[in-house]
């Protein structure tokens, strides 16, 4: 009669523990659950994806729209102003650009073409049709100009370009060198405004609606190069970010992880040159079957009327993006929408907390990562202002380490063994993630220097390698993760990185310019660093603010045009030669603490104008937009 009553007892104290477990777990662990479910979902994730690609052949993205297609076929995939195209449409319309282009590009499969090509429903169809060519797509951003579009031609080895008609000048004024380049240019357009570019789109329409050979794409793998899409490209040097079969679609996945259903409808109206816009946005929609609203051009007070007329259920944002809608007048129907899911990364707490108060409680998934990069943070627990949660678990699957970093010496600190010193909890540390077999790093095609650049060895012992984010991050004593700033010479500015060097670059073939040196200064209300140079003029030189105004609305996008100019005698430099930006970064743009001149860009005048204290104080209470 003991044993029975034995085993009662140790019942009744498991139900006791399991009952308690969750109370318990809470307090010492309050994120655990939470912690255990998302490591879950991203395991099955990343298995999904690999099961799909070690498959021969290959199951890639294109294969899964394709199922979509076949299944679903009268699905709306895009909407485009008055445009519906269903996945079938969308089918057809890849296949016939495909037999057109395949008659271009000859029996190869696996060239590179390049598409320079604005928000527009075409963009897609030419993406899945050229991969069902085994070609990969480089995604041209279409302010670059000049040198900078040269550049990333011959970085990416394209053999044909895809323009539209919008982008003619910036065609023009490079078609004679990539004619010499012998790389061929295509407007996507019924009709060509350029004498010797042919338009395209009447032998696409005339093209067949059937599948293309299978054989195209016999020899794609995960490892395969999908597309190239540039990073920090705002003058001459463009960078082309390997993005492999593998890395496509594990972004892809990023809106199914943070809970993206085939019956949602996403609205997006970041660049499709991009990673968010084209992977994250359109390439989530691939991946579960959903619909995708394509804007040309963001707009703060179209958004919502967008949201309501489309039935939106989920947004896409940069953090610049929702303070522009925060900062629009408020209306009594501000709640009165669909939206229950924000996506995206770069918003900050003050910003987001002001989105939610606004339009209601959105579920806002903030994320991290680099289109290069080999890992990154999800924040799935709303935890305001983070990019994200190192939960112990995911640091299983992609090491990441934050290491003390001296900014003033642009470099990492390191110990008497020559290796990298992590930071405590509380200290901003620059974010590395370890290079291993299932968190690689491509790097950059064209570029064995610049990837090369990217990697930071001997960081916790020596011979390892990790993939250095040039990115400052601080972890709290929960784990949480939080954007502090970009290091060395990058800032953000209008959702778009601006490599300084690049711009002093440019700068320099000002007539009137010495030496330049371009840094990024805070500016109230505003996401990232405002563009500001100080410069030294040539000896007997003047000043010419007009014909500075002119060179870089022509020679730079307009994100990377300095906002502000300061005159100095001399530039400071370091004792290796470095020029020192720290101390301009403190010192702003404020008149009334700084003797040197300073001008601000206005664009009302076409002219960088003398920055009174007038403007400054405008400027400071927000009144004056930059």
């Amino acid at each position: 009669m003991a044993v029975p009553g034995v085993l009662v007892a140790a019942v009744a104290g498991l139900l006791l523990v399991l009952l308690l477990l969750p109370t318990a777990t809470a307090r010492l662990s309050p994120f655990l659950w939470q912690d255990l479910a998302f490591c879950t979902t991203m395991v099955r994730s990343s298995l999904r994806c690999r099961r799909r690609l070690s498959r021969r052949p290959a199951i890639t993205l294109l294969d899964v729209f394709r199922q979509h297609a076949l299944h679903r076929p009268r699905r709306p995939l895009l909407r485009f102003q008055d445009e519906i195209y269903t996945f079938e449409d969308v089918e057809r319309a890849s296949n016939r650009a495909a037999w057109a282009l395949s008659r271009l590009l000859g029996p190869q499969s696996g060239r590179t073409v390049a598409v320079f090509l604005p928000n527009e429903p075409a963009y897609v169809w030419t993406w899945l049709a050229l991969a069902k060519l085994g070609c990969a797509m480089a995604c041209l951003n279409c302010n670059v100009r000049g040198r900078a579009l040269r550049h990333a031609l011959q970085a990416a080895q394209a053999a044909l370009v895809l323009a539209s008609p919008e982008l003619r000048e910036a065609v023009e004024e490079v078609l004679p060198d990539l004619e010499h380049d012998g790389i061929r240019v295509f407007y996507l357009s019924s009709e060509s405004p350029t004498p010797g570019v042919e338009a395209l789109l009447s032998a696409i329409e005339a093209a067949p609606d059937e599948p293309p050979p299978a054989r195209y794409r016999a020899g794609v793998t995960a490892n395969s190069k999908a597309m190239y899409i540039y990073t920090s490209g705002t003058t001459g040097l463009p960078k082309a970010a390997v993005i492999t079969e593998m890395k496509l679609m594990m972004v892809a996945s990023l809106g199914r992880i943070c809970g993206l259903q085939a019956n949602d409808v996403v609205y997006t109206t970041l660049p499709l040159y991009h990673s968010a816009g084209l992977l994250v946005g359109v390439g989530g929609c691939l991946d579960v079957g959903a619909t995708c609203v394509l804007r040309s051009k963001f707009s703060a007070s179209q958004f919502w009327s967008d949201c309501r007329r489309y039935n939106v259920t989920v947004i896409q944002y940069v953090g610049e993006l929702m303070r522009y809608l925060c900062n629009t007048p408020q209306r009594a129907d501000d709640h009165e929408h669909g939206v229950r899911m924000a996506l995206g990364n770069g918003m900050r707490a003050e910003v987001w907390k002001e989105f939610l108060r606004r339009f209601g409680p959105v579920a806002v998934c903030e994320f991290y990562g680099a289109t290069e990069g080999n890992a990154g943070f999800i924040n799935y627990t709303g935890k305001v202002g983070a990019v994200g949660r190192a939960n112990r678990f995911l640091q299983l699957l992609a090491p990441f380490e934050l290491i003390r970093y001296n900014v003033e010496e642009d470099e990492p600190v390191r110990d008497e063994r020559g290796l990298c010193i992590p930071v405590r909890a509380g200290e901003t540390g620059l974010l590395v993630v370890k290079i291993t077999k299932n968190t690689p790093f491509h790097g950059y095609a064209g570029d064995s220097q610049k990837t090369e650049k990217k990697i930071l060895r001997d960081v916790l012992a020596k011979g390892d390698a990790f993939f250095n984010s040039g990115d400052l991050l601080m972890m709290d004593s929960e784990r949480f993760i939080y954007f502090q700033d970009r290091v060395g010479d990058t800032f953000r500015w209008k959702g778009e990185n601006v490599a300084t060097t690049e711009v002093e670059a440019t700068l320099a073939l000002v007539s009137f310019i010495q030496e330049v040196n371009v840094y990024g200064v805070a500016v109230p209300g505003c996401e990232g660093r405002c563009g500001m140079a100080a410069v030294r003029l040539k000896a007997g030189a003047s000043f010419d603010g007009d014909k500075l105004y002119a060179f870089t609305r022509d020679t730079l996008p307009s994100y990377a045009a300095p906002r502000f100019i300061r005159i100095q005698d001399a530039l400071e430099i370091t004792g290796t030669f470095k020029q020192c930006k720290s101390n301009l970064v403190k010192e702003g743009f404020d008149p009334g603490a700084i003797r040197d001149p300073l001008f601000f860009r206005d664009d009302s005048r076409r002219s960088y104008a003398p920055l009174t204290p007038e403007t400054f104080a405008a400027i400071q209470d927000m009144k004056l937009n930059l």
